[in-house]
C-alpha cells in the first residue's frame, strides 16, 4: 500500500488546488466542531462539491470534527454528522469520544483519531482500534525510532505531521490564548500568543532587548525522514496549514509529491532540490522537531523572526490560447515587462519564460503588473495549463 499524502485546506479553491497538485486527501474544517475557526468555512453546500471534485479524481475529503466539547456544542452534532455522512465524506478527526461515540451509533464514518490525543504508544493505539478507530494521528512529540516500535506493534493505521507550524505545547494543548486574550486554542480561537514579542527578565534584570523574546518552535520540516516513514509504512503524511496561502499549499504539496513519487521510482535527487522548492513558498524557519529525539535550542524561536511575505508567486494560469501562445494569468503579486518568470505545473514540469510581451483584459498593451487579481495576458512560447502557478525567477 502506497503512503497518503494529506494538505490542509481553509477553503474550495484551496481544497482543489490542493488536490491537482498532488495531494491524495485533503483535511478541511466546517463551520462548526472544528480547533481552527477561522480556516474553517466549509458549508455542507461546499463540502458536497468537495466531495464530488475530490471523489472523480479519485482522492478522499475528511473533515476535522476536533474541538473539546461543552454541552453547547451538542446542538446540531448529529445533524452534522449524518450529514457528512450522507455526502460520502471519507471520514472524521475526532479528539472526543462525544463525537467518537455518536458517529459510531448513528453513523458509517470511518473515524480517525486527533493528534490533540497525545497517543505516543501502540497500547493506546490498539485500544482505540478496538474501540473502531481505523486511523491515529500520532502525537508529534514522537523521534523515527518510536514511531517505527509503534507502527510494528498496532493494528491501527498511523498518520504522522511532517511539515506546518508546530505548537509550543505539548500536543496543543495550551492555554496562553485563552489567558491572555480569552481566545481559547482548545476551541478554534488561538491566538498564537507563543509567537508574540516579550520582554525577559531574571531576578527583576531585563535580559532582552526590545521586546525580542519569544516563545514559540519553528515549523516541522522532515524531508530527510520521508523515506524512513515510507519504509515504515505508515498510512499517511500530513501537511499543516489551513490557513495558508493557495501558492504555499500548491508548492509544498508539490514538493512532498515529488518526493514521494521519486522515493517509489528510486529517482530520489538530493534533499536540497525540495527543500529548495518548498522555500520558494515558505519563510520561516524549520527544524525536524521531535524526529530524532527531544529536541534543543536549535528548534526553537527565541530571538529571531523569519517572517516575510514571499514575491515569488506572481499568478496562476486560467487558461492558455495555443494559437496566439498567450496566457490569461489572474496576478497576485507586482511584476513587469522584462521579469524572468517560472511556470511551475502540477504535472510535475517546471519551464522558463521572459515576460516580453503582456496586455490587460481588453487586449491594451502593458508593462506592469500592479493590481491583484487582474486578468493580464502573458506571451508565453510553450503550453501551460489551468492552475498552473506563475513565479518569479531571482
Amino acid at each position: 500500500m502506497r503512503t497518503e499524502l494529506l494538505a490542509p485546506a481553509g477553503d474550495l479553491e484551496k481544497a482543489k488546488i490542493a488536490l491537482r497538485y498532488g495531494a491524495d486527501a485533503v483535511y478541511v474544517g466546517g463551520v462548526s466542531f472544528s480547533l481552527r475557526a477561522r480556516a474553517s468555512n466549509f458549508t455542507i453546500l461546499m463540502l458536497e462539491e468537495l466531495v464530488d471534485f475530490a471523489h472523480a479524481l479519485d482522492k478522499k475529503v475528511y473533515v476535522t470534527t476536533n474541538i473539546v466539547f461543552h454541552d453547547e456544542d451538542l446542538t446540531g452534532l448529529d445533524e452534522y454528522l449524518l450529514k457528512l455522512d450522507e455526502i460520502g465524506v471519507d471520514a472524521i478527526i475526532c479528539s472526543s469520544f462525544v463525537i467518537i461515540e455518536r458517529a459510531k451509533q448513528i453513523t458509517n464514518l470511518e473515524i480517525h483519531l486527533s493528534t490533540q490525543f497525545s497517543v505516543t504508544n501502540s497500547a493506546l493505539s490498539d485500544y482505540f482500534f478496538e474501540e473502531g478507530i481505523k486511523r491515529v494521528v500520532l502525537a508529534r512529540e514522537l523521534s523515527i525510532d518510536e514511531i517505527r516500535s509503534v507502527s510494528n506493534n498496532t493494528k491501527a493505521d498511523l498518520e504522522v505531521f511532517i511539515h506546518g507550524g508546530m505548537c509550543v505545547s505539548y500536543s496543543g494543548r495550551c492555554t496562553l490564548s485563552n489567558y491572555m486574550v480569552q481566545r481559547d486554542a482548545n476551541r478554534g480561537g488561538c491566538a498564537h500568543s507563543c509567537r508574540w514579542l516579550y520582554d525577559l527578565y531574571q531576578d527583576g534584570v531585563k535580559l532582552s532587548d526590545n521586546h525580542d523574546f519569544q516563545m514559540s518552535s519553528k515549523d516541522l520540516e522532515i524531508i530527510p525522514y520521508i523515506p524512513d516513514l515510507l519504509e515504515i509504512g505508515v498510512s499517511s503524511l500530513k501537511i499543516e496549514g489551513r490557513m495558508k496561502s493557495i501558492h504555499y499549499i500548491a508548492t509544498v504539496v508539490l514538493a512532498y509529491r515529488m518526493l514521494i513519487d521519486d522515493y517509489y521510482n528510486r529517482e530520489m535527487r538530493d534533499y536540497d532540490f525540495y527543500r529548495d522548492e518548498i522555500k520558494k513558498a515558505e519563510n520561516r524557519l524549520t527544524s525536524i522537531g521531535f524526529l530524532a529525539g527531544d529536541t534543543t535550542t536549535e528548534e526553537q524561536l527565541y530571538n529571531s523572526r523569519s517572517e516575510s511575505p514571499t514575491k515569488e508567486f506572481l499568478g496562476i494560469v486560467l487558461s492558455y490560447d495555443q494559437d496566439k501562445h498567450l496566457a490569461l494569468i489572474e496576478q497576485r503579486n507586482y511584476f513587469k515587462f522584462g521579469d524572468k518568470i517560472e511556470i511551475a505545473s502540477w504535472d510535475k514540469t517546471f519551464n522558463n519564460a521572459e515576460v516580453m510581451e503582456m496586455y490587460d483584459d481588453e487586449m491594451n498593451p502593458i508593462e506592469i503588473a500592479r493590481h491583484p487579481l487582474q486578468k493580464i495576458y502573458i506571451k508565453i512560447p510553450f503550453e501551460v495549463k489551468p492552475y498552473d502557478m506563475v513565479r518569479r525567477v531571482r
